[in-house]
């Protein structure tokens, strides 16, 4: 019966095991898997659950400073650019060594090897060019409105190459310049289609772009070295006291003697500590956003921060922007993004952002067509005020609404 049955069990026959008895990996999971494709943060970067919580402080504050800048200096009608700028930077001064001696933020400035030398010879002169930028800056403000000062300002970038050219730190390049040629060209439809064109805040405009172009490129060169790199909150801490001193010798000289406390007062010491605080929040946000973006993050949250700069100054101060100078800032943003991020790059997001756009509109319809709907009323908006004549002001039709519903403006 043994013999039998070992006969037996030979004889049936066994089928052969696909695989391992005991396996000990899954195959599938051995296979590479092709990543899932997602979107850029800074496509989405204003929806509340996608994009890190940093970009929209950035954004945030780096908005409410220039609003806050011109509602003080228009609105409030405090005309004294150098004294705020000077008392921005003081508040930096005093912020920055506090944090320096009692929080752990400034600590990277230990690894800088800075002597009185380098201080002289490298940081004084940014400074200085630093101080006359943020002068320039902010006396535009008491000419031209916010959304036609973010239209000149995305010339920077050629500032910073024709600077740079200029100054011997990088060698002329025509494939460069053509490609932020779209720029200039925008720019300038963009001014002729300005309504409210003032001349002198032009020219500080253009003074602001280049001295800050300047101080770019020798940050730049004194960056390039490994012992002086630092973040911009260390770079504050150096530049600040420098740039104080020279804006307070300027502004004794040019607004001290015609400042009364009335006007002080008048703008309320409350509101001018919220200004400095928000100001030198920004730099603050800066530090955080580092290591957690990238160049082409920052290039198109810059350009959001841009539109929306535009956008608000049209609603709260009632800013006329025409068909011909939105259709010129079109170019502008287009031409900068280009220079920037690249041909290759953009066609990338662009088709990444048309599929998740259809995914948005699968999942949220009623969402999309609002989205859809408030687009168009915008543009509706921009295109009749720029078929509107010379003297259209959205503003007294943004009064007449304010008292009909009892609202002091």
């Amino acid at each position: 019966m043994a013999d039998e049955k070992s006969r037996t069990s030979g004889e049936i026959p066994r089928p052969e095991p696909k695989g391992p008895i005991l396996p000990t990996t899954n195959p599938e999971a051995d296979k590479p898997q092709p990543p899932k494709p997602a979107i850029h943060p800074a496509f989405y970067v204003a929806y509340v659950e996608s994009p890190p919580s940093q970009y929209k402080v950035w954004i945030s504050l780096s908005s409410s400073v220039i609003l806050f800048n011109k509602w003080i200096l228009d609105t409030l009608e405090f005309r004294y650019p150098v004294i705020l700028t000077t008392y921005h930077l003081t508040f930096a001064t005093i912020a920055t060594q506090l944090m320096a001696r009692y929080t752990t933020l400034l600590d990277g400035r230990k690894s800088v090897k800075m002597t009185g030398r380098v201080y002289l010879r490298a940081i004084v002169p940014i400074g200085v060019f630093f101080s006359l930028s943020l002068i320039c800056g902010n006396l535009t403000y008491l000419y031209l409105s916010v959304a036609f000062i973010q239209m000149i300002k995305a010339t920077t970038p050629v500032a910073v190459l024709l600077s740079s050219w200029a100054m011997g730190l990088a060698p002329p390049n025509l494939k460069q310049l053509l490609n932020v040629s779209a720029i200039v060209v925008g720019v300038m439809i963009a001014s002729f289609g300005e309504i409210r064109f003032v001349w002198i805040g032009f020219f500080y405009q253009l003074g602001g772009l280049l001295f800050e172009a300047i101080r770019l490129n020798l940050v730049q060169a004194l960056l390039s070295s490994a012992e002086y790199k630092m973040d911009p909150l260390v770079s504050l801490y150096y530049f600040a006291p420098i740039c104080a001193v020279m804006n307070g010798v300027v502004a004794l000289i040019w607004e001290v003697p015609q400042v009364s406390i009335a006007e002080v007062y008048h703008v309320g010491l409350f509101t001018f500590f919220l200004n400095g605080l928000c100001a030198f929040l920004l730099n603050v946000s800066v530090v955080f956003l580092i290591g957690k973006t990238s160049a082409v993050i920052m290039t198109l949250c810059g350009v959001l921060k841009d539109v929306m700069l535009v956008v608000a100054s049209m609603i709260i101060w009632g800013t006329p922007v025409s068909g011909l100078q939105a259709f010129g800032y079109t170019i502008a943003l287009a031409g900068m993004v280009y220079y920037k991020l690249g041909l290759e790059a953009i066609k990338g997001y662009a088709g990444e952002a048309s599929r998740q756009w259809a995914e948005f509109g699968a999942a949220r319809p009623a969402l999309r067509k609002v989205v859809v709907i408030a687009a168009a009323l915008l543009f509706v908006f921009i295109l009749f005020g720029g078929l509107a004549p010379s003297s259209y002001d959205p503003s007294q039709y943004l009064s007449g609404a304010a008292e009909k519903l009892g609202v002091s403006s």
